[in-house]
């Protein structure tokens, strides 16, 4: 693509839409699409095609389309693949196709990975299907999202074939991104044009001449959304052992459009033991529209079919384990000599002029994990010594890592409100639990909120500074007749049990503990207290980390609020869940910021305490 040609925004026009609801299929024979939308959690609108199975199923493939292209490109492979019995799904992404809005535009990345969620939800509540029969088709710019929804979502698919992932776009410019970075906040909401002719995507003439002539192909990309896209594959790259679904990837040999190197480099990180790798050579980019796609199509079906007929025994937490653990082992081995010199300069740096800023002198004296540190971050208010300290605590504040701190904690007010909303009408009342609370403030500021609603907390930490600070916002706020604080040990089920006495719980929070704990053990023992005190039917909100940018950065600098390097263990998603399902609860809703570093999960209490599956004494 050229950075060249810009363009401001080219939205669909209303008469080439064609509004569609609820599905109907009453005129459809089994190979022909049948038209639908479904609307995304934003609003949006979102159109798509399903193709009925001509034997009754209950197996489905979702199909994810490239850049610029739309959901009607897909009736070939479903005619050619030859799996009768499956079910298929195919959506026009937002900015695409028959799907309204300016064309290649999205809010981010991560929202067309949170619509692919919420498509796969729907499909399965109106279609009456399970996430557990699903398998996933992605070509291109489709690939890397159909990788990031498994990767960030976790749903428990059978299986994805990834054609041609579009990890790295070949850009043919000098400094292409760096130059697109600039481009991004001096003139937000640009446009560019792809450079790729159709006789650069196959060799099929027909094929070439369809694609060229589609009135729903558009040919032009958003800025943001191409930036969006080299961030979330570097950091699928990064993090691709949490990624554990059986994959085939398919490489054209001759393709102009993407690089090769980065999809090896994903095919290698994976953590599946069902993995396989193909390269066509001589193919182009359009892997399933070139001229000799039948054959590839029908290998492809052949994988997902044969993964199909595999009842796989589901992962446990310790098996998850493994591609997180051998990360966070590396990082305590010391880093190579360049690295250490550059760790020693920004540890120098924040203990000396970085003490100006208020943020970083908490950090030292109470450390950087502490409630302290992250209250002071919730506040989001630049404060320091001189006009200097308060510039340097501006940039603090606006580190990435922070922005999806506070970005957490918009989540974990949400989903709490919905809590509190939907436990009322279940129980009456509501009795919240923050094991590991610091001042607790944004529970606070919830209860506040939901003055009208009978809503009281036990907030428990075994900080007696932060509890004292806890105790003075809640007397802020007028609400200290509805707060209890007391001093306890998160991994400690009678502590736990102890701090609760008769009460009933109904909402529990585990909010920013876990990621700083190594061994899964004492995850396990402090779940199992959760779930001991937890109502049947309430519900758990858990935080997890499933990957942070600037994770080896902290580990070597800075210090955690025992005074000890603050090296944290990213856990997958995945991982994260499992350990959640292994005592009893059930993981109903997910909310990840928007550059995957922080999730907010919401889980039910569903099964008595007795009866959670335990997969090894701790």
């Amino acid at each position: 693509m050229s950075t060249a040609t810009l363009q401001r925004e080219n939205s669909l026009t209303p008469a080439a839409l064609t509004p569609v609801s609820a599905p109907d299929d009453s005129f459809a024979g089994p190979r022909e699409s049948i038209e639908a939308s479904f609307l995304a959690s934003d609003g949006q609108e979102i159109f798509y095609r399903y193709w009925r199975p001509v034997t009754e199923s209950n197996r489905a493939v979702l199909m994810f389309h490239r850049g610029h292209e739309h959901s009607a490109r897909w009736q070939d492979f479903v005619e050619t693949s030859e799996l009768d019995d499956c079910w298929f799904f195919a959506w026009d992404a937002r900015g695409h196709g028959r799907t309204a809005g300016p064309r290649g535009a999205a809010d981010s990345v991560s929202r067309l990975v949170r619509d692919a969620d919420e498509f796969s939800r729907h499909i399965c509540d109106t279609f009456e299907l399970t996430l557990d029969n699903f398998a996933v088709v992605g070509q291109s710019v489709g690939a890397v999202l159909a990788a990031a929804w498994i990767h960030d979502y976790t749903p428990p698919i059978k299986a994805m074939v990834l054609a041609t992932p579009a990890l790295r776009i070949k850009l043919y410019v000098p400094m292409a991104i760096p130059g697109l970075r600039l481009l991004n906040k001096l003139r937000p909401g640009s446009f560019i044009q792809s450079y790729v002719r159709p006789g650069m995507l196959t060799h099929d003439a027909e094929q070439a001449a369809i694609y060229a002539n589609d009135p729903l192909v558009s040919p032009q990309i958003a800025v943001n959304v191409l930036l969006d896209l080299h961030d979330t594959s570097s950091r699928l790259i990064e993090n691709a052992a949490a990624i554990h679904t059986p994959t085939l990837m398919l490489v054209s040999g001759r393709d102009y459009v993407v690089r090769r190197d980065a999809q090896q480099q994903l095919f290698d990180g994976l953590s599946s033991t069902d993995k396989q790798l193909h390269v066509l050579e001589g193919f182009y980019h359009s892997t399933f529209w070139e001229k000799d796609r039948a054959d590839v199509i029908r290998q492809s079906a052949e994988f997902l079919r044969e993964r199909f007929d595999n009842s796989a025994s589901e992962l446990t937490s310790t098996e998850l384990a493994v591609g997180s653990e051998t990360k966070y082992n590396a990082l305590q081995e010391p880093a190579t000599l360049p690295a250490r010199v550059g760790f020693a300069a920004q540890r120098f740096a924040l203990n000396t002029l970085g003490r100006l800023s208020r943020g970083i002198r908490i950090g030292w004296k109470s450390g950087f994990d502490s409630g302290q540190s992250l209250d002071h971050v919730y506040r989001d208010r630049a404060e320091g010594v001189t006009p200097l300290g308060r510039w340097i605590d501006r940039g603090y504040l606006d580190s990435i890592g922070w922005r999806g701190i506070r970005q957490r904690k918009i989540h974990m007010e949400r989903l709490l409100d919905e809590a509190i909303a939907q436990g009322v009408d279940r129980f009456g009342e509501i009795t919240i639990l923050d094991i590991a609370a610091g001042p607790g403030r944004y529970v606070l500021e919830t209860i506040k909120r939901n003055e009208a609603l009978p809503v009281r907390a036990m907030l428990c930490d075994r900080d007696p500074g932060g509890l004292a600070e806890g105790r003075e916002i809640a007397k802020q706020l007028g609400i200290e007749d509805r707060v209890e604080f007391r001093e306890s040990d998160a991994f400690d089920t009678g502590a736990i049990k102890s701090a609760v006495g008769d009460s009933n719980v109904h909402i529990a929070i585990v909010s920013g503990l876990y990621e700083l704990f190594p061994d899964n053990g004492p995850i396990r023992r402090s779940l199992r207290g959760v779930r001991s005190v937890l109502h049947d039917g309430g519900w758990l909100l858990y935080t997890d980390q499933p990957w942070h940018p600037q994770q080896e950065m902290i580990a070597r600098v800075l210090p955690n609020r025992d005074g000890k390097p603050w090296v944290m263990r990213c856990r997958s998603q995945a991982e994260m869940d499992a350990l959640v399902c292994e005592t009893g609860m059930e993981r109903r809703r997910l909310f990840l910021d928007r550059w995957g570093i922080f999730s907010v999960a919401l889980a039910e209490a569903t099964e008595s305490p007795a009866a959670a599956r335990s997969t090894e004494s701790v």
